[in-house]
């Protein structure tokens, strides 16, 4: 599949590699350019050398079907610049590129890449016979079980504990919160992780924020103690719960569940989109959000990559391969929930270029709310379901972006129903010139309060807002 500038930029790791990757996307800045035959339309392997400030010069290359970099250069974003340019490159002028036999270089990168995607489904697969050569299965049952109600004890008494806590902040009233110091909500954290809570931990580090976040933090940081309490007497009451909604309690606490088995079941065959993607840091991992939006069945699919903070950004890209603005035919499969949001894709394949173009024609004209009132709606529907839905997706179609004064933006839709931008939206201004004044359509995350914009279509095509 030919990628467009923009999805070429948008796995750039921040706005400067960005830039210096437009920048290098130069024939003259490359000492040579190459490319091997295509293996297929979707996968081609490009390099070249660039000369840098040293008087080697860089030795860069890229699998453009399986989004895999590599560069001699020193730097750690991933994919570095040089990587960023030579793609852009590929895009903007595939008459520079000569093709040829891969050098030593590039062969032996493509050596050791398929080296360990060989072990690793060596590794998925193999079944090791004497793992568990000797040991009674019923013994192994048992111990499983014990260690399951060691958990669940640890679990319990984590959150008898947290519920304690929430109410002596209620006692003691919000305004002394202020005062706190980081340590407060750190070391109520870190016992729910001792107590195997983890994910309990992680709202009670999402609440310590509330304090210093400004105007109205009493609002936010009240609603982020009542839904903690919701969830721990939820937990409590698990028996009187539908099993889709104990499985959204569980999994909101803490308890993992296994990706293998939830490939298992059967999935959601559609034409998908993908539609916006995040980059975020939170409790010491970087976690991208990938939003995928079905043609067919009209609802969003959220993919999740994690990453712990400090590793390179390399994991993240080459797990996800999930372009903005690319469009495939596959099988979706959907955690078990209340309301699904989250999921994995099971079977991807690339449709061609009539197809494409028929499905984003009918992303313009079919797929999302037409309507503000039916967007709020379905978002009130959802968080009856589950009520700690904390982005929904919104794909939206026919609304006008709107500078009220100040630093407050809505978008509008035709019968002058409002929604909020983000604060922390930056784009605004480049929102209203893509629209011209004119109505847009707009895919972003709504919090409750807000709206954070991540795509929109101008001109017939898809373009990226971060």
């Amino acid at each position: 599949m030919n990628r467009t500038p923009e999805q070429i930029l948008a796995l750039a790791p921040d706005a400067a590699s960005a830039k210096s990757g437009r920048d290098l996307a130069a024939e003259r800045k490359w000492v040579t350019l190459n490319r091997e035959e295509s293996r297929d339309e979707n996968s081609e392997l490009i390099w070249g050398e660039c000369q840098g400030s040293g008087k080697t010069p860089y030795r860069t290359q890229v699998d453009t079907g399986d989004l895999a970099f590599k560069c001699t250069c020193p730097s750690r974003k991933f994919p570095c610049k040089h990587a960023l340019g030579l793609f852009l490159l590929r895009a903007s002028q595939p008459a520079a590129f000569t093709i040829g036999e891969p050098p030593a270089w590039v062969k032996e990168w493509q050596d050791a890449r398929n080296t360990r995607a060989q072990k690793q489904a060596e590794k998925a697969t193999k079944v090791n016979p004497e793992e568990n050569a000797g040991v009674d299965p019923a013994v192994s049952v048992v111990g499983a079980a014990k260690r399951l109600a060691a958990r669940e004890r640890k679990v319990t008494a984590g959150l008898a504990e947290l519920e304690l806590w929430l109410c002596d902040i209620v006692r003691q009233g919000l305004a002394s919160l202020q005062g706190k110091s980081a340590d407060f909500w750190e070391t109520a954290a870190a016992r729910l992780v001792d107590a195997q809570a983890p994910g309990a931990a992680r709202l009670v580090r999402l609440m310590g924020r509330q304090p210093t976040s400004g105007d109205g933090w009493e609002r936010r940081l009240l609603h982020g103690i009542s839904l903690l309490h919701l969830l721990v007497e939820a937990y409590k009451r698990q028996a009187e719960l539908s099993l889709e909604q104990a499985t959204d309690v569980r999994t909101l606490v803490g308890w993992t569940i296994d990706q293998a088995e939830v490939k298992k079941h059967a999935g959601v065959s559609d034409h998908w989109l993908v539609v916006g993607r995040v980059t975020e840091d939170e409790d010491r991992m970087q976690v991208e959000r990938i939003w995928l939006w079905g043609a067919g069945c009209d609802r969003a699919a959220l993919v999740l990559n994690f990453t712990p903070a400090g590793q390179s950004h390399a994991a993240q890209t080459s797990q996800s391969l999930f372009v903005p603005g690319d469009c495939f035919k596959g099988e979706v499969v959907f955690f078990h929930g209340a309301h699904p949001l989250r999921a994995l894709v099971k079977e991807r394949v690339e449709p061609d270029a009539a197809e494409i173009e028929r499905l984003e024609n009918a992303f313009l004209t079919e797929a999302g709310f037409a309507e503000l009132t039916t967007a709020v709606a379905a978002y009130t529907a959802a968080l009856a379901r589950n009520p700690w839905i904390e982005r929904f997706p919104m794909l939206l179609r026919g609304v006008v972006p709107q500078h009220c004064g100040d630093d407050c933006w809505v978008v509008r839709d035709a019968a002058n129903h409002c929604l909020p931008l983000a604060k922390r939206f930056d784009g605004a201004w480049r929102l209203l010139a893509e629209s011209g004044g004119r109505p847009i359509r707009l895919f972003g995350e709504w919090d409750g309060s807000t709206l954070l914009p991540l795509s929109i279509w101008s001109e017939s095509r898809l373009h990226f807002l971060n």
